[in-house]
């Protein structure tokens, strides 16, 4: 049997929203870069062997089999008679990227069990399903979630890492043969149930709507990997989650139906750097359906206009999958595509290798200031629980940061934890802090961002499950005073040594404030050495940014860093704010611009990829507005926030403006932890420790 998809004919003239940009087939040149791609993702060990294959079919295999047992106990319980305690069933299905076919070795497996309408979420499968599994043997770090946006049970299934989520639907039989994209499934359900379907009703309707799911899953994988490699995948720091990937890779491979992976990624970059945000990123027409589900409107609802980033989901009820995205994050990811358009034409003149495309960004050494969060516990399971609320705060600090300063102070979270292995029950976080290109800067003006941080400690204090041992710290780093855990194997890297002859992965800007292959401006060496942060140990989150920080570091060639001026910034790095905007809030949907094939022997000629360009710019659709930083609070309720925090205020000063809230915070919780003296949700380890710069 064929994939999903596989029958739908590349040279369709429509697939999905609009018509294609080109319909042109490979040239050779695609088909060589093609296969040392797909070279090049093998030998980076993105590939699970067939025995583990086999083996994550074999626990999905038995995982049926016991949820199957636990229907049955459950109706049992519930006083079905004996027949229909033997019609009862379960079925598991798959979605993310096991079902997408993209995931790799030791990745986990989302799967959604389907119960009957009498098997309920809280009671039976948190509770006896729970009891079943936590008896076995071969189950291992069960970890229920209940309260989350999604609820989900996590464990290891002798070995495999599973997310098990759970929907029971208004059917009191479930047929082996259930289809899950029909609509009517949603009938008559939770929240919560029409969320725990849509992860597998999304990931179908995406191999439906792509024209070569081969060349898909290839370009997916591609694009996954890049991602993680520049810091860029993670949804719940304000980047993109495995979904959001997915259907940004789907869309590309709809305009360009018979595109090899090696142009797909080319032309991936292409299209999302020249993307007109916060237009939205749709794979079908949105799904008005009859069960009046709310759907992603801007033109209705109010919190559809803020969203920055808009990725709609292609099932009913069609929503915005990068929600989480914000002026900072998206910043980010636009120099990003930027950075991979460079270097895919590049390799397009000159044949250059993939391993540039894939360089690690150098999330240490790219900024001079720095916040660093801690956090602890007692023990393991209550830094796992602490550890996953805290992650869901994080995008707020963010938010908040952003909202203070009127964007002028720009953040960069990094997307992953660190934990220093000579402190017990630790982890801790890291944000990259520059000022916005462009903004003007007077010598020695500072950001006073204290209060904004306490502010912050505070939302995250009000953890319903918080105990005695939840601590966490927000201090300041200068880029010299980065703790060397966080580097492989904790030891600082070495300065990268120019090795003569060796070319540059990615053109080199050129004019009166370029940099020479010395560090040398306009026929003088730059300084290397770190300005005056401004902080004192007493002043911990007092950022002061000089000369619209001036050591910001600059990707001149693959592993080399070198600091750019103020000229070199302003005039090289591309903003990735919106231009200014006019409100066309009628016409948010892209329009369908048909446009005609182009010939693949075509598209290294200047004058067809000028053409092609104009083509995206209007697929990307008019600009629409939005309307800034104001819907903070409604942010916290979505995360799950109960009790509004005060915010800081009073007569302290923020700089360059004064912080947008204006009632004191009260005091933390004075009940000290057990024989410390110190406070929960108070630092992890004295200031003179994990000190400012």
């Amino acid at each position: 049997m064929g994939s999903p998809g596989s029958s739908i004919m590349a040279s369709a003239s429509r697939i999905g929203l609009s018509e294609p940009i080109s319909t042109g087939g490979p040239t050779q040149f695609d088909v060589i870069k093609t296969r040392e791609l797909e070279k090049f993702l093998a030998d980076a060990g993105l590939f699970e062997s067939q025995e583990e294959a086999i083996r994550r079919e074999e626990v999905l295999g038995r995982l049926d089999r016991i949820v199957k047992i636990w229907v049955k106990n459950v109706s049992r319980a519930k006083g079905f008679n004996e027949q229909l305690v033997q019609e009862a069933n379960a079925k598991i299905f798959t979605f993310g990227s096991y079902r997408l076919g993209v995931h790799g070795p030791d990745a986990d497996i989302d799967t959604l069990c389907v119960g009957p309408r009498h098997a309920t979420r809280d009671e039976d499968f948190f509770g006896e399903l729970h009891r079943m599994l936590s008896e076995m043997p071969e189950i291992q770090e069960l970890h229920p979630v209940p309260d989350a946006h999604v609820p989900v049970m996590r464990f290891k299934f002798n070995g495999v890492s599973i997310d098990l989520l759970y929907a029971n639907v208004a059917l009191w039989v479930i047929p082996e043969d259930l289809d899950i994209s029909q609509e009517s499934i949603l009938q008559n359900v939770d929240e919560q149930t029409v969320r725990s379907l849509n992860g597998c009703r999304v990931t179908d309707q995406i191999l439906r709507l792509v024209p070569n799911i081969q060349s898909f899953r290839t370009t997916l994988r591609c694009m996954r990997f890049w991602a993680k490699q520049r810091g860029v995948y993670s949804n719940v720091t304000g980047f993109l989650g495995g979904i959001n990937w997915a259907l940004l890779v789907a869309r590309i491979c709809q305009l360009y139906p018979n595109a090899l992976p090696s142009m797909l990624v080319s032309r991936f970059f292409r299209v999302y750097n020249m993307w007109r945000w916060p237009n939205p990123v749709l794979l079908c027409p949105i799904q008005e359906g009859f069960l009046g589900l709310p759907a992603w409107d801007p033109r209705k609802n109010f919190r559809d206009r803020q969203h920055l980033m808009p990725i709609i989901t292609p099932a009913y009820p069609c929503m915005n999958s990068s929600y989480n995205v914000s002026t900072s994050t998206l910043r980010v990811m636009a120099e990003e595509f930027q950075r991979g358009n460079q270097i895919c034409e590049t390799m397009e003149t000159n044949g250059a290798s993939w391993m540039t495309l894939f360089e690690p960004f150098p999330f240490f050494k790219a900024y001079k200031n720095y916040l660093q969060v801690d956090i602890s516990a007692e023990n393991d399971d209550d830094l796992r629980k602490w550890k996953g609320w805290v992650e869901s705060r994080l995008r707020l600090l963010t938010l908040k940061i952003e909202r203070d300063t009127k964007g002028v102070l720009q953040c960069h979270p990094h997307p992953r934890e660190f934990s220093d292995k000579s402190i017990p029950f630790h982890y801790c976080y890291f944000m990259g802090l520059r000022r916005k290109q462009g903004a003007i800067a007077q010598e020695g003006e500072q950001f006073d961002i204290r209060l904004t941080v306490e502010e912050f400690k505070h939302s995250v204090c009000i953890y319903n499950s918080l105990k005695t041992g939840m601590w966490i710290h927000v201090c300041h780093k200068g880029r010299k005073n980065i703790p060397h855990f966080v580097f492989p194997g904790g030891v600082l890297p070495l300065q990268p040594v120019k090795v003569a002859g060796e070319s540059r992965s990615v053109p080199k800007p050129k004019g009166p404030n370029s940099l020479n292959a010395d560090g040398v401006v306009n026929g003088k060496k730059r300084k290397r050495d770190e300005v005056n942060t401004g902080v004192t140990s007493k002043e911990l989150l007092c950022m002061e940014v000089v000369n619209s920080d001036a050591g910001l570091l600059r990707e001149a060639r693959a592993g080399e860093q070198y600091e750019a001026d103020v000229d070199d910034t302003l005039n090289n790095i591309r903003h990735a704010e919106n231009p200014s905007c006019h409100s066309q809030e009628a016409e948010v949907f892209v329009r369908n611009q048909p446009v005609g094939s182009s010939s693949p022997e075509t598209r290294s000629s200047p004058s067809s990829i000028e053409g092609e360009k104009l083509i995206i710019e209007q697929f990307s659709g008019p600009l629409i507005s939005h309307h800034g930083l104001e819907v903070l609070d409604d942010l916290e309720d979505d995360v799950g926030l109960s009790n509004q925090v005060q915010h800081f205020g009073g007569g302290t000063k923020v700089n360059p403006v004064q912080s947008s809230t204006s009632k004191q915070v009260t005091a933390e919780a004075a009940t000290p932890a057990a024989g410390k003296g110190i406070n929960p949700c108070s630092e992890v380890l004295p200031e003179g420790e994990l000190g400012g710069a």
